[in-house]
């Protein structure tokens, strides 16, 4: 795989976690994918979704922060937000479950590999 496959890869994973996400939150993906901060529950919204994207599909934080529009430490710091609401009991097993969603996903394939 080259380098513009292991990008778009990524891109369609960071898609994935942003549109589960917003499915969970009941928040429109595009205000996730916003250029701009929105509503506090978005902002947290996109901050869970970078989250399960460094997690679940183990992008770096580069990487994370390349598909949401944001730099590296953005997405750092929405890793650190999400790790401490992760003592919440609920929140935790919450979250357990979008990133076992997100995991058990079936890897995206090209229409003449499906065929």
């Amino acid at each position: 795989m080259c380098g513009q496959q292991f990008i778009e890869r990524d891109l369609a994973r960071a898609r994935l976690a942003r549109d589960t996400v917003a499915f969970a939150f009941n928040v429109p993906a595009d205000e996730i994918a916003a250029p701009t901060r929105r509503s506090c529950q978005v902002a947290f919204a996109r901050q869970v979704a970078m989250y399960l994207s460094h997690v679940a599909f183990e992008l770096n934080l580069a990487r994370v922060g390349q598909a949401f529009g944001r730099d590296r430490s953005t997405a750092a710091y929405a890793c650190q937000i999400v790790e401490d609401r992760r003592d919440d009991p609920d929140f935790d097993a919450w979250l357990d479950g979008l990133e076992e969603c997100l995991r058990t996903a079936p890897e995206p394939r090209s229409l003449s590999e499906a065929m």
